[in-house]
């Protein structure tokens, strides 16, 4: 279409992406705001129950306590053995303080191995520091077992190259088509970060309602603009209660400034066109009429659509399994 504006062969064109070349060489109006690209995955499962104990705490925290408790076993038998060097007493076992220091944690000690003063303070603040350690930690997996934690969902490019990374597997990703053309084809192949590169070079191919089915398999994520993916899984793979099993990232990416109009140089119905569409974007009427088109859309396809199961995974609790009917059409 830019080809035949440039010809001057048409006046204008409606939804087009902005580009330096293209302004150089034709007029332009905005007309819509940027359509942000999001990444569609399956919604996130639980966190597998046996590993409920170990969730209270990051692994940081776990190496740190690791880290301490050695660290503090150290630092009383020396302490120790340096009181019973000058006294001549008995000498304790390096075992037995490791096993003081996590018998603590587990709030269960053993007897008290110190010999002196100073030994008897130690194990006092180790005592008060496992006690607050212990508090959080059964505070925390309290929280825990009530509201069941979720793995984390796929939201941006990096989390794709993440858990897509290694050699032979790892998450997978793909676009429609028409999206490896044009301003998107640019924008990822122009692209000077990394991480898109990455995405753009093991990008595959599948038109919307196969890239879904494909993402109900697992392991795999759609990329595509942000409405017009939400209208196709409103209106086909939504249940009437409102179930899906997608999830749509909530961090998304521009890859143009904006889409609008464009015109031939020196189109007589430029000026016009142009004073009218910002009054009507000054006046908001262009965002309503954009969610009023989309509402209208979804419920115009689920209107004349049909209905179809598909099975689910178990709830959280394991009590029962559901399969919801939502809205397929060819």
């Amino acid at each position: 279409m830019v080809g035949f504006l440039q010809r001057e062969e048409a006046d204008f064109c409606t939804m087009l992406g902005a580009t330096a070349d293209r302004l150089r060489i034709l007029d332009y109006i905005r007309t819509y705001p940027s359509e942000l690209m999001t990444i569609t995955s399956l919604k996130p499962p639980p966190f597998p129950q046996q590993s409920a104990l170990i969730r209270p705490f990051e692994k940081e925290v776990w190496a740190s306590l690791l880290v301490g408790v050695v660290v503090w076993g150290i630092v009383f038998w020396v302490l120790q053995q340096f009181w019973v060097g000058v006294t001549a007493g008995q000498r304790i076992q390096f075992s037995k303080t490791l096993l003081y220091g996590w018998g603590a944690l587990l709030e269960q000690p053993p007897s008290d191995p110190s010999v002196n003063l100073s030994g008897q303070m130690l194990a006092g603040w180790w005592l008060l520091f496992s006690l607050i350690i212990t508090t959080g930690y059964r505070s925390s997996l309290i929280a825990h077992l009530t509201v069941q934690s979720k793995t984390k969902p796929m939201e941006t490019l990096e989390d794709l190259v993440r858990e897509g990374g290694g050699v032979g597997g790892g998450w997978r990703w793909g676009t429609e088509p028409w999206l490896l053309r044009g301003i998107p084809r640019d924008y990822y192949s122009k692209h000077t970060d990394p991480v898109v590169k990455e995405v753009h070079r093991r990008m595959e191919v599948f038109d919307a309602d196969a890239g879904l089915k494909e993402v109900l398999k697992g392991g795999f994520s759609l990329i595509d603009f942000e409405n017009y993916i939400r209208i196709i899984i409103a209106s086909r793979y939504t249940a009437d209660n409102g179930y899906t099993p997608f999830f749509i990232s909530k961090k998304g990416f521009s890859i143009t400034s904006a889409f609008g109009w464009g015109f031939r140089k020196g189109a007589p119905n430029y000026e016009p066109f142009r004073r009218l569409i910002h009054a009507l974007e000054d006046t908001g009427i262009i965002k309503y009429w954009i969610a009023n088109v989309i509402d209208h859309k979804v419920k115009e396809t689920r209107a004349t659509g049909e209905m179809a199961d598909i099975p689910h995974l178990t709830d959280t609790q394991g009590v029962r399994q559901c399969q919801f009917s939502i809205v397929l059409f060819n």
